[in-house]
Formats: C-alpha cells, structure tokens, sequence
C-alpha cells in the first residue's frame, strides 16, 4: 500500500519529486547537449504505450541519439500518475483521428482496464500451453485495433512536440547550471590558495623573527 500510494502521490509532494529530478539532470557529469538529449527520448517515450518497457526504450533511444542514458531514464518520470491520463486520452483519440477508425475505439474510462485485460489474457492463453485450454485472441485483436495502435501513432506527434520542448527548455538552464558550478569551483579552489599561501607567509615570518640577530651577536 505505501508503494501504491507512493507511485500515486510521493513522499513530499510532485513539486518536491520534480525538482529532485531536475537537481540530478543538472548535476550529471556529461555535456547539456548530451544531458538535453536523454531528456528527449525520456519524455518521448513516455508518450508510447509501451508500459513496463518505457526504461529500456528510453536507454535505446538516448543511445541511439548519443545522448546520456541516465537523463533519458529520469526523463521517463515526465509520464507519471498525473500526466499519464492527459497522454493516453489525447494520444488515442489522435490516433483514430489519424487512422480513421473511431468506431472501434475504446472509451477514454476503460483504458486502464483495457490494457489489464490483454495483458490477462495474454497470460491465460500462456498457461494453456501447459493446461491444453482452448486460445482466445479476441479481446486482444480489439485490445489492439482499439487501442494500442491508435496509442502508438497517435502519440508520436505529441511525443515529439514535448520531447523537443523539453530539450530546448532543459539545454540552456543546464548550461548555465554546470557554468555556475564551474565557477564556483574555481572560486573555491581560488580561496583555498589564498589561504595556504597566506598561512605560508605568515609561517615565514614567524620563522624569520626567532632567527638570532647576527649584529646583536
């Protein structure tokens, strides 16, 4: 129950889980293109229905593109419990718009189930490999032509509007972020010099003063 409510709603609130997520993009040890490239092709794939896969689809893009593998993992967290409803609904109904094929859609309210239902069956037409059961791909085939394909089409479009958004927007704030820490560094170690030569100088002089006079001698 903690995991689900977590998933839902994490420790802290989305804003505090959102700029955790932007803290660790803008701390990676890579170039902003790179960074802003992973960004891409996280929140690209969120726009796709492939759950379960979005990580390892995410990673094969960032690949593909060069871009940072890590980014392009938190970059999946674009798709979340709050954003996922606005993503299904309007890339669905895009797709049929697209594909032409509004009679076989699937009501905006029974995706969810929709998409437990194959992945049932699915299973129960695996187990039957075992039982000797009878295979049904019915609910499937609707599952698909219904669903899934217009999901698929329909979301490459706006998949592709926000993934670039994102990267535009992400590429100049991270740039001026490492910029920042580099700058901070040499601030740091610049004072850090300051202070060894300092107490070197004064070391000097103490050394300098406890010599014996040769005159007083």
């Amino acid at each position: 129950m903690e995991w689900l409510k977590a998933s839902v709603y994490p420790k802290g609130g989305w804003l505090r889980a959102g700029q955790y997520v932007l803290h660790r993009l803008t701390r990676l040890p890579d170039p902003p293109h790179r960074i802003a490239r992973g960004i891409f092709a996280g929140v690209f794939i969120s726009f796709t229905p492939l759950f379960g896969f979005h990580f390892f689809g995410a990673m094969f893009i960032a690949l593909l593109m060069r871009g940072n593998v890590i980014a392009a993992l938190l970059g999946t967290f674009f798709g979340n419990p709050v954003t996922f409803p606005l993503i299904a609904v309007g890339s669905v109904q895009l797709g049929h718009i697209i594909l032409g094929t509004g009679v076989d859609a699937v009501p905006a309210t029974q995706i969810l189930s929709a998409f437990a239902s194959a992945g049932g069956e699915v299973w129960s037409n695996f187990f039957t490999l075992f039982t000797g059961g009878d295979v049904e791909w019915g609910l499937l085939k609707h599952f698909y032509f219904g669903l899934f394909k217009p999901y698929l089409i329909g979301g490459i479009g706006p998949g592709l509007l926000a993934g670039l958004l994102c990267y535009y927007l992400s590429l100049p704030i991270i740039s001026a972020y490492q910029k920042l820490r580099q700058k901070r560094r040499r601030d740091r170690a610049e004072r850090t010099r300051a202070a060894v030569a300092q107490r070197l100088r004064a070391t000097r002089s103490s050394k300098n003063a406890n010599l014996p006079n040769a005159d007083h001698k």
